[in-house]
């Protein structure tokens, strides 16, 4: 499929922009309700996401530069539009946008009205709105803001010289801080000496606390974002999140938003880099080799397992491993397709991998996008030792204890089959060798016994628990307690684990969108790029685009699945097979159109869209979805 001219959107009728709507309002405006009105004379650019979505997060970061260079004519708008049911909820809309240091304005659309107005189909997805009202780009997906950094300055120089650019400050308006010893804090572990590190994500801090995890005893890092190694004091992290023990004493950090992987030493304070280049890994980047020249993308948790330490590698839906004795990183499980199929590792599919566990022969995985608890382990060996065999991807195999998908999810306890948790995103091996699971979206600890196959719940009213680790016990008997990292009450809190599980009553749910009416038969799929101003299709060295296609239930298509590099497609649907879910992952790659430039700058394009879809005699016979420009009139 051939894309568009950059400059397409010229040519086309103008769409004013559908006003701004949610029910639970505004944040970040000082308690302002904004309309489009309010914006004109400005670029807006419109960031629909949800929290959940590593992602969006991605993009949140990806603006920052943007909204630094252009903050007197550019206001960012994020649409928080959620998934999970947590996610509805208000409260856990305004820790988000802490959380994750959102400074712009964001309207809490719960009931996804405006996502519905503006046709969007995918998180995150931009929409770029001119000063006079019009919306004149849409980009889903990761790797566009230096496309629309292009149009803003298009924008700019086209609106000052028609007298319709009004610079000046935007609406934003920071909330008021509050003081607390943790914020918004993700994974903990105790130290050989007793006491407890706790990353303290928007912070970006480390903070090492006495047994009774209130007390501070130092802080690693200054407080402010950045990746920096030296002394703890002159350290800088970006959102850290997971730790590990490592066999020479040193702790491993999952540095999140840095893309790397660091080493904390509790006996001198310093920090160096173990792997990443603090560039976020992209399709075509080596997968595998020197630690410190390839790139990793949002490790959310690491472990140390069969001699090696695993990285649950969130933001490409993958697990690596880093080898201490040779100083590399390799994946190890996942394709970067995100889902959830079991099998040998390197064709298993994850959904934002998110807490890792060792027991043994077993490394545990909670895959939150899933809502999932999974396990790796020694291919053809249920019950390996963990130290024998290769060490590739296909030596490994991975299966699924709890968790059917992307879509479905809830809090529902009984037979593994059919229980249900919401966006877990911590896992912890009990002394029985059950697994505790941080259900992170439904407040609760719950707990997998795989002798029996049942899952319980533990204990509830915690507020976003994302970790948890076994410190020992106030009660006689030396009987372990679990350390809760209960995110959004930023506090650690301990619990005697329970001999009776706490009853709740079922709740089950599937994803909060509209199922698209397509016709039976025959399908067209159209994904549209039109490459950025300045920019054409990077065909240097092979096709610039691919499209992968792949549906649930795999029974919907009957003819269509599978990878190619033409951006359209038909497909044919199974008769019999009413209703599911399409799977499309697009990615394309442009770079500078400029022949006289050696090396030009390129950029790679990427989004994957879960589409609801019903079959119906009515329905369209076509489905169109924007990696980047605008849908066909």
């Amino acid at each position: 499929m051939n894309a568009p001219s950059p400059s397409a959107h010229r040519r086309r009728a103008r769409v004013r922009a559908p006003e701004l709507a949610g029910r639970g309002g505004w944040l970040n405006t000082g308690g302002k309700h904004l309309s489009l009105a309010d914006l004109r004379g400005r670029i807006v650019v419109l960031d629909f996401w949800t929290f959940c979505c590593i992602n969006c997060l991605h993009v949140l970061d990806e603006l920052r530069e943007l909204e630094e260079e252009h903050r007197d004519t550019v206001v960012v708008v994020g649409v928080h539009s959620p998934k999970f049911v947590h996610e509805a909820e208000h409260q856990a809309v305004v820790d988000a946008v802490e959380r994750y240091g959102v400074h712009h304005p964001v309207l809490d659309d719960p009931d996804l009205v405006t996502w519905k107005q503006y046709a969007v189909r995918a998180w995150p997805t931009l929409v770029v709105i001119d000063p006079e009202g019009y919306v004149v780009a849409q980009h889903a997906g990761e790797g566009h803001v230096h496309a629309i950094a292009r149009l803003v300055a298009e924008l700019e120089a086209e609106h000052e010289a028609k007298g319709t650019l009004r610079r000046g400050d935007g609406p934003y308006v920071p909330p008021e801080p509050e003081p607390t010893d943790l914020r918004f804090p993700g994974k903990a572990l105790v130290l050989p000496s007793g006491n407890l590190l706790v990353s303290d994500t928007t912070r970006h801090q480390l903070v090492e606390l006495e047994p009774d995890g209130e007390t501070v005893v130092r802080r690693v890092g200054t407080g402010g974002r950045g990746l920096a190694d030296g002394p703890g004091e002159k350290a800088r992290f970006n959102e850290p999140q997971g730790l590990a023990l490592l066999p020479d004493g040193g702790v491993a950090v999952a540095d999140t938003v840095n893309h790397a992987l660091r080493r904390y030493d509790p006996a001198t304070g310093e920090v160096t880099t173990l792997a990443g280049t603090g560039r976020q890994w992209w399709q075509g980047s080596p997968a595998s080799g020197p630690a410190r020249e390839v790139d990793l993308s949002s490790p959310w948790d690491v472990a140390w397992w069969a001699d090696r330490l695993w990285i649950a590698m969130a933001g490409i839906h993958q697990l690596w491993t880093y080898d201490p004795a040779t100083g590399t990183v390799a994946v190890a499980a996942g394709t970067t397709n995100e889902g959830l199929v079991d099998g040998p590792a390197d064709r298993a599919w994850f959904a934002q991998p998110s807490g890792l566990a060792a027991d043994g022969d077993r490394l545990w995985v909670a895959d939150s996008e899933t809502s999932a608890l999974r396990w790796i382990e020694r291919a053809g060996d249920g019950a390996g030792d963990g130290d024998e065999g290769g060490d590739g991807a296909g030596s490994f195999t991975v299966r699924t204890a709890v968790g059917t998908g992307l879509f479905d999810f809830g809090h529902r306890d009984g037979a593994a089959g059919q229980a249900l948790f919401q966006h877990p995103l911590g896992v912890t091996v009990l002394p029985d060798r059950s697994v505790a699971v941080c259900d992170t979206y439904n407040h609760a600890l719950r707990r997998y016994d795989p002798a029996t196959g049942e899952v319980t719940t533990l204990a509830t009213d915690l507020r976003e628990p994302s970790g948890a680790v076994l410190v020992a016990g106030d009660a006689e008997g030396g009987a372990a307690d679990i350390l809760v990292v209960e995110s959004a009450r930023h506090r650690l809190t301990r619990l005697r684990l329970p001999e009776e599980a706490v009853r709740v009553d079922p709740v089950a749910h599937r994803t909060r969108r509209e199922a698209t009416e397509v016709a039976p038969g025959r399908l067209r799929l159209d994904v549209v790029f039109q490459a950025p101003p300045g920019q054409k299709l990077d065909e240097r060295y092979g096709p610039a685009t691919r499209l992968l296609v792949s549906a649930t239930p795999p029974e919907l298509l009957a003819d269509g699945a599978g990878q190619g590099t033409e951006l359209g497609r038909d497909l044919v649907l199974a008769d019999g097979v009413t209703e599911g879910v399409l799977h499309v992952s697009a990615m394309a790659a442009s770079c500078d159109d400029a022949p006289d430039v050696e090396y030009p700058a390129c950029h790679v394009h990427q989004q994957d869209w879960g589409v609801p879809v019903r079959v119906t005699r009515s329905g369209t016979p076509r489905l169109s979805l924007v990696l980047a420009g605008l849908a066909p009139e």
